[in-house]
């Protein structure tokens, strides 16, 4: 009889001395046309967390033309969460363009040295953090569904679904800096705003000249999606999956949505078969969303829909197998046939919203 081999120590990680001086946790405030992003105060209340894990302050990034306007969403920065603020204000950052924003954005880490760089996966936000994490040749997570810090080494672990979403991998940045990560819209809650809270404003020059820019904005022209579903931000959802069996039963989603007032959303299978439009697709290759109410309808609930999904308050699942993966995250599940429960729930909703309206 061999005696048992000795559990092997855990090595101690040694953060590079060069990198000790990054502290603090940032969050670029996205905007545009004079709007910030809502993803950048979602983002502020996941930052603030963090920040406090680590004992250190949580900072808001804005980057865009001086005036006003600009100096307002500081101070929203600092109400959603954060204890200061950097900006940098200069014609050139009117608009956006990469060339000035990485440089800005590339010059304010360099002098600043945050350990934590946080930033939206939107179109501007991906953009973006591509090119500052090259720049900087540091790690970049993209498309993070979950934030928290190593207790072990104080890094942050970024967990994002891979091989095609099948998977949930989680992600540590060791000896670089800054550590940075996007995250979705609508993937994390919005912090609450205190309008009493206050912090300082540092300003930093973009000290650069318009002449040495090759990108020039020559006209805006508003977003085409704008009329379009706008599934991340709606309070109801009702969805449908393969389960519907032909694109006609997919008429009963319909009607409920319209009767609940609610957004149409789908799994992918259906957008691939031609059923919905691509825009309706929830989950991880279509669009992340946090309704107050959502009802799937003929969806299995594989990882690549929840993902996009299990955020919402309340989940009520239609699936006539009892074994169908959603039940096991769901709020409520009916176990039945959809193509028969829809158009019941349908009806009964219609009934109770017209007695409301006649009650008064």
């Amino acid at each position: 009889m061999t005696d048992a081999a000795p559990a092997k120590k855990k090595r101690k990680f040694e953060l590079d001395p060069k990198l000790a001086g990054y502290k603090g946790v940032w969050v670029f405030v996205e905007h545009e046309r004079g709007q910030v992003h809502p993803v950048s105060w979602e983002l502020m209340g996941e930052g603030r967390k963090l920040a406090d894990m680590l004992g250190v302050e949580l900072a808001g990034v804005v980057l865009g033309e001086p005036g006003e306007q600009t100096r307002r969403f500081c101070n929203e920065a600092m109400c959603h969460g954060a204890d200061l603020c950097y900006l940098m204000a200069d014609d050139i950052l009117k608009d956006y363009r990469n060339e000035p924003f990485t440089k800005g954005m590339t010059d304010l880490v360099n002098a600043y040295q945050p350990e934590i760089l946080l930033l939206g996966a939107t179109t501007q936000g991906r953009d973006l953090a591509g090119s500052v994490a090259t720049t900087l040749q540091t790690g970049l997570t993209a498309d993070c569904t979950a934030l928290t810090i190593d207790p072990d080494n104080r890094s942050l672990a970024a967990t994002r679904p891979t091989f095609g979403g099948s998977l949930l991998c989680t992600i540590v940045t060791l000896n670089y800096r800054p550590q940075m990560a996007t995250v979705r819209p609508r993937v994390m809650a919005m912090a609450e705003r205190d309008a009493s809270r206050s912090g300082r404003v540092i300003e930093h020059p973009l000290g650069m000249v318009e002449s040495s820019i090759i990108t020039k904005v020559l006209e805006y022209i508003p977003d085409a999606m704008q009329d379009k579903p706008q599934l991340a931000f709606a309070d109801i959802i009702v969805s449908g999956g393969r389960g519907m069996k032909k694109p006609e039963n997919f008429q009963l989603i319909w009607d409920l949505a319209q009767v609940l007032g609610a957004e149409v959303g789908a799994s992918r299978p259906v957008v691939q078969a031609g059923w919905v439009d691509l825009e309706r697709q929830v989950g991880q290759s279509g669009k992340t969303v946090r309704p107050k109410l959502y009802i799937a309808a003929g969806i299995s609930g594989a990882i690549q829909h929840r993902v996009g999904m299990d955020a919402s308050d309340c989940i009520i699942a239609i699936n006539n197998d009892p074994n169908a993966p959603i039940f096991g995250f769901a709020t409520y599940g009916i176990v039945g046939n959809a193509m028969t429960i829809l158009p019941a729930l349908t009806e009964a909703f219609r009934q109770k919203l017209a007695a409301v309206k006649k009650a008064g």
